[in-house]
């Protein structure tokens, strides 16, 4: 099965790369300056050329709060360039993945968010996101749009690293303790999509396709997440710090953020025998695997 993915160096991207041939899969990484999905012009004939079984879109404009100064650039790339993708899939009747985001939510619910709840983006960012999926979905019936959320990885920037470099030169830092959501691992992440891959190749069920939630199993606070990040670190000899939960009021941002993260999984269980594993094993096996990398 060859996969191509969008991007080259974003954390969904670069799991893939790694979890490929444990997937039987080709994965094969198109992004800048080849494949830019700010010039949508561009990008049927650079897709065509790399001959996919499936494409999986993970390139995105994910600067939640610069979005607010440039939303021309995150619309451009998140609906605009997701919607190049599609319809280039369609052209090559292939499938295609859209990766997708829990800001498409407001995260006024009291419990973990379904498909099928209605969407309210508090943002740039989530709203060029939402119509992403809405310009996947006009373009093609054979797409699988799978929402996430607090992704983080061995790879680029995210909230596992900024953690372990910050507690590296301070004792103590606030973290927010008042948002819950579902910490998730790329490298799980990648090998749900192969899987949901495989499934949309080999079978055309329509059940297979649409909406589908994938995010680490349990919730969390960010505070807490942070807690387990150090604790894990610190069992491997890694540097730790002291988290001091604080409100949302007490760290403003230009972008609104979810209260509310926790998506609930189950359907992607259940239609492509995708779960995720809890988030809390997850997190130790990539702590364990930056402390390791960064020991002289």
């Amino acid at each position: 099965m060859r996969v191509v993915v969008t991007g080259r160096d974003g954390q969904v991207v670069r799991a893939l790369m790694e979890r490929g041939p444990a997937g039987m899969a080709d994965v094969v990484a198109l992004g800048r300056p080849s494949l830019d999905l700010a010039d949508p012009a561009g990008v049927a004939a650079v897709l065509a050329e790399a001959m996919p079984d499936v494409i999986v879109n993970a390139a995105a404009y994910t600067g939640v709060d610069k979005a607010e100064q440039e939303p021309e650039q995150a619309w451009a790339v998140n609906a605009a360039g997701a919607k190049a993708v599609a319809e280039a899939a369609a052209s090559l009747g292939v499938p295609v993945i859209q990766i997708s985001t829990d800001y498409v939510f407001d995260g006024s619910l009291d419990r973990p968010y379904r498909e099928d709840d209605p969407t309210a983006p508090l943002g740039i960012y989530g709203q060029s996101k939402r119509a992403g999926e809405e310009a996947v979905a006009a373009a093609t019936a054979n797409h699988a749009i799978l929402r996430t959320a607090w992704v983080y990885s061995p790879f680029g920037a995210n909230f596992v690293k900024t953690m372990l470099r910050v507690a590296a030169g301070r004792d103590a830092l606030g973290v927010v303790g008042d948002q819950i959501g579902c910490p998730t691992s790329a490298l799980d992440m990648a090998d749900a999509i192969l899987r949901v891959a495989r499934n949309l190749v080999e079978r055309p069920d329509p059940a297979l396709r649409g909406t589908f939630h994938m995010s680490g199993s349990g919730e969390t606070s960010w505070a807490a997440f942070a807690e387990a990040i150090f604790q894990a670190s610190r069992n491997a000899g890694g540097p730790t710090a002291r988290v001091n939960p604080i409100t949302t009021a007490d760290y403003p941002t230009p972008a609104r953020r979810p209260a509310n993260s926790r998506l609930d999984c189950t359907k992607l269980a259940r239609l492509h025998g995708a779960a995720l594993p809890p988030w809390q094993d997850a997190v130790e096996r990539c702590v364990i695997r930056l402390v390791k990398d960064s020991t002289p």
